[in-house]
C-alpha cells in the first residue's frame, strides 16, 4: 500500500524535529519560560530591514499579477542575473546566469544536485560531523553515503581518511563550511588539500568528483576569518545556497544551485539539475521570494547579534567545565557528552528543561549540539539549568 522506505521516514522524524515538537508539548504543559530549546537552527535574529522593503514594494505594485505567478522553469532570468552578478561581484567565479537554478532552500539545492548527479553504484562523501538529512538525501537519490571521520582537534576531516575512502564509485562529497553542527570553519589550506585529493583520486580512476558545496552559513562567521570559496578552488563544483540563515527567512523556503562554469561537461550538468527539478517537482521557486532576494542579495545578517549569543553561551560553559568547540561560524555550539552515550545525556538534560540534540546522527557520537540562534534572554535564563546538569554529573 506504501513505500516501506518513506514510512520509515515518515513515522520515526529526525531526532532535531523529535526535541523540537517535544519542547513545544512541554512549553505547554510548564510554561514557554521553563523550557530552553536549543534544537532547531531556526534564526531568531529578525531579517534585514530590506527584505521588509523589498516586500513592500513588491506588494504595492498596481498590478501584481506576475509577482504570485510562474516564473521560469529554473528561476527568473533576472534574478538569477541579478544572483550571477553578485556571486561574480564578490569572487570573481566567472558564473553566468544560464548556470543558476533557483530552489525551493537548500534542501531542494541538495536533494536536486544529487538527483542530477547519481547514477547506479555511486557513492557520496560526507565529512563528520555533518547535517544528518544528508544521508537521508543521498540515498533518496540512490546513491551510497560514505562517512569520513573528523580530527577532534580541529574538527577538521581526517584527510587520510578521506583518501581512502575515495573509490571509482565516487562521483560527490559534500563540503559544509561553516559546518553544521561544529560551527567549525575549514581553513583555505585544508579546502585545498580536499581539492588536491580530488583531483588526484580523479585522475587515477579517470572520474570527475563533484564538490558541492553546501553553503546556507557562508555569511555567519566572526572575527574576520575567511570562507574560501570552493569553485574557485576546484573546477567540478556546485555552490547549494540557501538565504535561510543569512537573511532569516527558513520558513519562505529559497535558495539556488550555482554551478562553475569550469565544471566538465557543465552545460550537461545544468540540463541534468533542470531535469531533476522537473522529476521531483522543484520547478519555479516561490516567485515573490525569488524577487525579494534578487533585492537583497547584498543585505548581511545581523552578525554581532549571534556572537554577543556565541560569546555568553561559549564562555559561561566552558567556565561551567563543558569542553566545547568554539564555533567561528553558524551558531551552533558542539560540547562533549558529559557521558559516553549522548543520547542518555540529552534525555537527562530534558529534566532540566534543555533541549539538546546528541550527535550521533551528525556522525559524531559523544558530543551534542546546542543552537544557539535564540534570543539572548533565554541563554541568559538556560545557564543555571546547565550548571545543574554538570553538577548533577558530579554528585
Amino acid at each position: 500500500m506504501y513505500n516501506e522506505t518513506m514510512y520509515g521516514l515518515g513515522s520515526h522524524r529526525s531526532v532535531i524535529r523529535d526535541l523540537f515538537e517535544f519542547g513545544k508539548k512541554r512549553a505547554a504543559e510548564v510554561g514557554a519560560d521553563k523550557v530552553y530549546d536549543f534544537s532547531l537552527g531556526n534564526p531568531n535574529v529578525p531579517a534585514p530591514d530590506g527584505v521588509k522593503a523589498a516586500a513592500e514594494k513588491l506588494l504595492a505594485m498596481p498590478d501584481n499579477t506576475a509577482l504570485h505567478g510562474y516564473t521560469s522553469a529554473q528561476g527568473d532570468a533576472n534574478v538569477r542575473k541579478a544572483v550571477a552578478d553578485n556571486i561574480n561581484a564578490r569572487f570573481s567565479a566567472g558564473v553566468t546566469p544560464d548556470l543558476i537554478y533557483m530552489t525551493c532552500g537548500a534542501a531542494a539545492s541538495l536533494t536536486v544536485t544529487l538527483n542530477a548527479l547519481c547514477e547506479d553504484g555511486d557513492e557520496f562523501i560526507l565529512l563528520a560531523p555533518y547535517f544528518p538529512e544528508y544521508a537521508v538525501f543521498v540515498k533518496a537519490a540512490g546513491g551510497t553515503p560514505v562517512v569520513v571521520p573528523f580530527d577532534e582537534k580541529t574538527f577538521a576531516p581526517d584527510l587520510t581518511a578521506l583518501k581512502n575512502a575515495v573509490t571509482p564509485h565516487t562521483k560527490g562529497i559534500i563540503v559544509n563550511s561553516p559546518n553544521n553542527p561544529s560551527g567549525t570553519v575549514y581553513t583555505r589550506e585544508t579546502i585545498e588539500r580536499i581539492a588536491a585529493i580530488l583531483r588526484e583520486k580523479s585522475a587515477e580512476n579517470g572520474t570527475h568528483i563533484v564538490l558541492i558545496a553546501d553553503e546556507p552559513y557562508r555569511e555567519l562567521v566572526y572575527d574576520d576569518i575567511e570562507v574560501p570559496y570552493l569553485m574557485n578552488l576546484y573546477p567540478d563544483t556546485a555552490v547549494c545556497y540557501s538565504w535561510s540563515k543569512s537573511l532569516s527567512l527558513p520558513g519562505e523556503r529559497i535558495g539556488y544551485i550555482a554551478l562553475s562554469p569550469r565544471m566538465y561537461e557543465v552545460n550537461g550538468v545544468y540540463a541534468a539539475v533542470c531535469g531533476a527539478g522537473r522529476a521531483q517537482g522543484y520547478v519555479c521557486a516561490p516567485a515573490m521570494f525569488q524577487y525579494i532576494a534578487a533585492a537583497c542579495v547584498n543585505e548581511k545578517p545581523d552578525i554581532e547579534a549571534y556572537r554577543r549569543n556565541r560569546d555568553l553561551i561559549y564562555s559561561s560553559l566552558t567556565e561551567m567545565g563543558y569542553d566545547c568547540v568554539r564555533p567561528d561560524g553558524a551558531f551552533y555550539l558542539f560540547v562533549r557528552s558529559l557521558e559516553p552515550d549522548a543520547g542518555a545525556f540529552s534525555d537527562r538534560a530534558k529534566n532540566y528543561g534543555l533541549l539538546i540534540v546528541p550527535g550521533d546522527s551528525f556522525g559524531a557520537p559523544g558530543y551534542v549540539r546546542i543552537s544557539y540562534c535564540v534570543s539572548h534572554d533565554m541563554i541568559a535564563r538556560s545557564l543555571p539549568a546547565f550548571r545543574a546538569l554538570i553538577d548533577s554529573y558530579k554528585k
